[in-house]
């Protein structure tokens, strides 16, 4: 496979948990963890971009890549594409999108979503998964998205998509039982030529709308591959509930 970097965008600043990156998880920060499950992917590289001097440091101490970026950035798609700058990296490197909360993601995702940028000759591929409750499938929080038959996506929203007509109504919502409704789970892989041209658009309305950045390469013309995931993705840390919960998951692993 095409080489392909990882770059792991971490803030400090954080609405529900300040500071999660360096929060601890079974005696190392999060960002360590985050770090060590990137570095077992197939990655020729791994860098964390932040623009906080803690963060900085504790990604050296434990001798980790760290670039320092800016802190006027609106979103880590930005923050990307100023570590592929200052790299130096080629108009047709891949690069891997690994949030700094994600301590639990599989090294199998990160080579799965650069391998169906690569084999697709795309320049933003991401992965997605069935979902199963029909609480996920209402909440929000949860981004859907529909594929179309040249595996790009049609659309992604935080409403329950595709809308079962005949088994919905607005009171109550039912999953689709004639197709399968998928979540989108945040992993990207990326042409660095798109990161190039991507932070020179401004935010559209339907970005904005649906507070979702990736419709803003969608309202461009970009098409975006999405593969199945081959692996479960546990979910990344939001709150002291999801710490709690990756805490247990660790220290289970590491007890086996």
């Amino acid at each position: 496979m095409q080489d392909f970097t990882v770059i792991i965008p971490a803030r400090y600043a954080s609405e529900r948990l300040p500071g999660k990156c360096l929060l601890d998880i079974v005696g190392k920060p999060m960002i360590q963890r985050v770090y060590e499950q990137a570095i077992q992917s197939s990655a020729r590289n791994v860098i964390v971009a932040t623009d906080d001097q803690r963060i900085f440091d504790v990604v050296q101490s434990f001798g980790g890549d760290v670039c320092m970026t800016a802190d006027t950035h609106n979103s880590g798609t930005d923050r990307l594409q100023e570590v592929a700058a200052s790299r130096r990296f080629d108009d047709e490197h891949v690069v891997v999108n690994v949030q700094g909360d994600e301590p639990l993601i599989p090294p199998q995702a990160i080579d799965q979503v650069a391998r169906e940028l690569i084999e697709s000759r795309s320049r933003i591929a991401s992965l997605a998964e069935p979902i199963v409750d029909e609480s996920d499938f209402r909440d929000p929080n949860v981004v859907k998205v529909v594929i179309g038959g040249d595996g790009g996506a049609l659309y992604f929203s935080r409403a329950p998509i595709p809308w079962p007509r005949d088994e919905s109504t607005l009171e109550q919502v039912s999953l689709p039982t004639q197709m399968t409704a998928l979540k989108h789970l945040g992993i990207y892989a990326y042409q660095v030529s798109l990161l190039n041209e991507f932070i020179a658009w401004m935010p559209t309305t339907l970005e904005q709308t649906e507070k979702l950045e990736q419709l803003r390469a969608m309202w461009h013309g970009v098409k975006i591959t999405i593969g199945i995931s081959a692996v479960p993705i546990p979910a990344g840390v939001d709150t002291e509930q999801d710490l709690q919960r990756a805490i247990e998951f660790v220290r289970n692993l590491e007890n086996t």
